[in-house]
């Protein structure tokens, strides 16, 4: 045992010496991998214009590097700020230093996206690199190049968080600033190969799910390994943390890679026969070694942590890691600057580059039978509807496993709204809902308004309550205490209350549509990602404050409930009936631009949209209401069974039992009473 304790102080000195130069040693290795997969010495010229110039063939790919390296150990340290290491509401010591690392990061990637903003526009005009240093000129290529939008978008957000992160001393705003850098990495992900690809709305969402998972791995991991070396007393749950992190970034850079590589290949020859195909090979071999890392550190290194011998052996493994993450990264800038074999990109029509697909056949016969068998795979509705179902029946299994009961209805109707979901948002109504606004229409309004009442029937939430392991007395709060906490929480609160409920349902689409935000979202490939999952949120939100199982903030009568669903479809109604008169066309300049050949005219189109939002807005509302009086009904047989058990035991605390023991207790005064004043009277025993 001795041995193994100086084993494992050596290896945790070791790792406090050379942590201090391990950001050096990443980026000089991811450098040097991406000049050598983008051939920096001697690299091709975009569409066969003049070179910009070595500095710019060198530069670029370096400043892109140095950025990500920044953006990784931005993310890192909030990560380890916000989720890794337990402590109160207000940032323990730990955690305020790593805001101070991250926000120190955050200005080394705001200066490196800068320079990427040059060096671009100076890639792409063949100018060098001084020539466009202009400000007139680098603002005109921010405002009209959607490559120079998206960094600029990346700089601004990583100035922010530089300016503002050292100021931050509570958890809250930490994981704010948290998934506001996640944010900032997602701009330059919708530009590149992926966005000029066929399926590129499949193909931008892979890569930002990728880009996600990588930084969240990553960071995460480097910012532990001072906390295991320094022997932090928090460093074991800091650990079991990271386990679940790392296990779900694994899985989204592993789904995101290969929904790409799918989309960007013609075929499975491409993989050995294209440069491209074969950085997808290698970067695929280093992400399994990493894989098979973090499998070993959960079955050997989780257990002993605690152990110096134990942090001995993570954080040797762990400096491993980071090598094979900072080669991963560089293959990473070599893949977005090679370009994929010419075959995959298939002439798409002005419309299909709009869409991403070509132009769907028209939509005849009966009963539309094109919406059944046009698909389109779209990653986030269908890794999301995987992850949810898988989990909602581990919750079952575990609770049966145990021997406890879970309605077979609850799992029927939450299967049931992931296969609505799957066809709504993968299927013909997904294709045509980008090209008519009828089938756009009905593609909202299911879900809007038929998934979400299928889902909350479901009780996800009190599953996972039921399911999920309670932490210890001492111990850091885990997921059960954290949804506990969500479900309670004021911000919940306040969105729950029927009123924020039935607004945000009925005025969403008012703001959506009668806006130009419905155009400009349609535009956009995450625009429109977004309204999808906007719609479906507000019509959970709305029919689990009027059906839901699960437990809240607050939980109306069913009077209450009846009446804010009676208030809210009049609303609905008025929008259906004024879509249907409008004489103004809405997102008239999506629908031109696509140049629909077959099918009615736009205004006919806008009429049907209409009549479809009227029409299958009153079969949802019956349904509900049905569901809302039996759930009523049920709701007073279970008090009046309630009511009697108390009665029964002598319950007096019941204040029904005790008012019921108090007429009792009158009435038998009464009696007595009556009885005393009949009695007669006893009989004279003097002399007469």
């Amino acid at each position: 045992m001795p041995v193994a304790d100086r084993s494992g102080d050596g290896a945790v000195r070791l790792a406090r010496r050379t942590w201090a130069a391990a950001p050096a040693v990443v980026l000089l290795t991811a450098a040097a991998v991406a000049a050598a997969t983008t051939g920096a010495g001697g690299g091709t010229t975009p569409l066969g214009v003049v070179d910009a110039g070595p500095l710019t063939r060198w530069a670029l790919p370096f400043s892109r590097t140095v950025a990500d390296v920044a953006a990784v150990a931005t993310v890192g340290a909030l990560v380890l700020a916000a989720v890794l290491l337990p402590g109160p509401r207000r940032l323990a010591p730990a955690q305020g230093r790593a805001m101070l690392w991250a926000s120190a990061a955050a200005g080394v990637w705001a200066v490196a996206s800068v320079a990427v903003v040059v060096f671009t526009l100076s890639d792409l005009s063949a100018r060098p690199a001084a020539d466009v240093l202009e400000p007139a000129v680098l603002l005109d290529f921010v405002a009209t190049d959607s490559r120079g939008t998206a960094h600029a978008l990346t700089a601004t957000t990583a100035a922010l968080l530089a300016t503002f992160g050292p100021g931050v001393t509570t958890a809250g705003w930490a994981r704010f600033w948290l998934l506001a850098a996640l944010a900032g990495l997602l701009p330059p992900a919708f530009t590149g190969h992926a966005a000029g690809s066929a399926g590129h709305d499949a193909a931008v969402v892979s890569l930002a799910v990728h880009l996600v998972g990588v930084t969240l791995w990553v960071g995460g991991l480097a910012f532990l390994l001072p906390v295991v070396a320094r022997r932090h007393p928090d460093a074991a749950v800091a650990v079991r943390r990271f386990s679940v992190l790392a296990g779900a970034a694994l899985v989204a850079v592993g789904a995101g890679g290969v929904v790409g590589a799918v989309i960007r290949l013609p075929g499975w020859d491409a993989l050995f026969t294209s440069a491209y195909g074969r950085l997808v090979l290698v970067k695929t071999a280093v992400l399994v070694l990493l894989g098979l890392a973090g499998a070993w550190h959960r079955r050997r290194s989780l257990a002993a942590i605690a152990t110096r011998a134990g942090a001995g052996a993570f954080v040797r493994l762990a400096a491993g890691e980071l090598l094979l993450m900072a080669v991963a990264m560089g293959l990473a800038v070599g893949l977005a600057r090679t370009p994929p074999p010419s075959s995959a990109a298939a002439a798409l029509s002005p419309a299909g580059e709009l869409l991403g697909f070509p132009m769907p056949p028209p939509l005849g016969g009966f009963p539309w039978t094109p919406l059944f068998t046009q698909w389109h795979f779209d990653p986030v509705f269908a890794f999301g509807t995987a992850a949810a179902g898988l989990a909602y029946a581990v919750g079952v299994r575990r609770l049966r496993a145990r021997g406890d009961h879970w309605p077979v209805g609850r799992t029927v109707s939450w299967f049931l709204g992931l296969a609505v979901t799957v066809l709504a948002t993968m299927s013909g109504l997904a294709v045509y809902g980008k090209v008519m606004f009828s089938v756009h229409m009905g593609q909202h309004m299911v879900l809007a308004m038929t998934v979400p009442i299928l889902l909350v029937l479901g009780a996800p939430a009190t599953l996972a309550l039921r399911a999920l392991p309670a932490a210890g007395r001492d111990a850091p709060p885990g997921p059960r205490e954290l949804l506990l906490k969500l479900l309670h929480s004021t911000y919940v609160r306040v969105i729950s209350h029927p009123a924020v409920a039935g607004v945000l349902f009925i005025g969403s689409a008012f703001a959506v549509y009668y806006t130009s935000l419905f155009e400009a979202l349609m535009r956009s490939h995450l625009g429109h990602l977004v309204m999808l999952v906007h719609f479906l949120a507000v019509g959970l939100l709305f029919f689990w404050v009027i059906i839901g199982v699960d437990p809240g903030p607050r939980r109306p009568p069913h009077l209450g409930r009846l009446f804010v669903l009676m208030l809210t479809m009049p609303f609905h109604s008025w929008f259906s009936i004024s879509l249907m008169s409008s004489t103004g066309l809405l997102a008239e300049g999506w629908w031109t631009s696509l140049a629909r050949p077959w099918g009615p005219s736009l205004a006919d189109d806008q009429y049907n949209a209409g009549a479809i939002a009227w029409a299958t807005g009153d079969i949802p509302v019956l349904i509900t209401t049905i569901i809302l009086a039996v759930q009523w009904v049920r709701s007073d047989s279970r008090e009046a069974r309630r009511v009697d058990r108390r009665i029964d035991r002598g319950d007096a605390g019941d204040p029904l039992a005790a008012y019921n023991a108090y007429l009792a207790a009158l009435h038998a005064r009464d009696r007595r009473a009556v009885a005393t004043r009949r009695a007669p009277a006893p009989p004279n025993e003097g002399p007469s």
